[in-house]
């Protein structure tokens, strides 16, 4: 069985700085480079995608609800299919409280191919709340590159709204979903980030004192 080496509190001490050191510029790196994500383009997304919920149909703005920015988790769930993929569902459990992101005018979504029925059957199986809505019959799974030849793949997008119109701005698969799940990740995968006043911003980007803004959920309507 692994044990780490043992060593005095004096030798770990200057490991432990060495280590930190090294955490902080890998911080300022992921800064940068959610800086740069702020800045890449994003394309409008055509087609009059329909998806259905529990309360009926719905388009790709209503996902929105209404608020400008909108991040959709492609959960792996085919339609038919006696398999609840493990990763995905890690990924949903380990989400936080979605208040947090809508304060920053940001809704985040589940959607899958399967038929809206077999998707709330899962959900509730799990003790689920995050909206989770059907693409069953239509092309966004495919349009977004997460069903291919009639396999399933797992991903997460972001877009952001103006008026009616949609655009994606990002997307990413693999490895680069692992480090997901907290507000604060997510939020620096979208156009407006975090809307702190320390981030390397767009110009018209809103902003607020960091910290400032949060609140114990429930209570941001105070």
């Amino acid at each position: 069985m692994y044990t780490p080496d043992a060593v005095t509190e004096t030798e770990w001490q200057r490991a432990h700085e060495d280590l930190i050191a090294k955490e902080k510029e890998l911080t300022r790196a992921q800064d940068r480079l959610a800086a740069e994500r702020r800045r890449q383009p994003g394309y409008r997304i055509g087609g009059d995608h329909v998806f259905e919920g529990p309360g009926g149909e719905y388009s790709l703005t209503d996902l929105f609800e209404g608020r400008r920015q909108l991040i959709v988790y492609h959960f792996m769930l085919a339609p038919g299919s006696d398999h609840q993929c493990e990763g995905c569902s890690m990924f949903v459990d380990n989400l936080g409280h979605p208040e947090h992101l809508n304060a920053r005018d940001t809704t985040l979504a589940v959607v899958s191919r399967a038929p809206y029925p077999e998707i709330a059957a899962v959900r509730e199986r799990m003790g689920w709340t995050v909206p989770w809505y059907s693409s069953f019959g239509g092309r966004f799974n495919e349009d977004m590159g997460v069903t291919v030849d009639g396999g399933e793949n797992f991903g997460l997008s972001v877009f952001i709204r103006d008026g009616s119109s949609v655009y994606r701005t990002y997307f990413t698969q693999g490895r680069g979903v692992e480090r997901l799940g907290t507000n604060w990740s997510l939020l620096d995968l979208t156009p407006l980030g975090r809307q702190e006043l320390w981030e390397d911003s767009p110009e018209g980007v809103p902003r607020s004192e960091p910290y400032a803004w949060w609140r114990l959920h429930g209570e941001y309507g105070d």
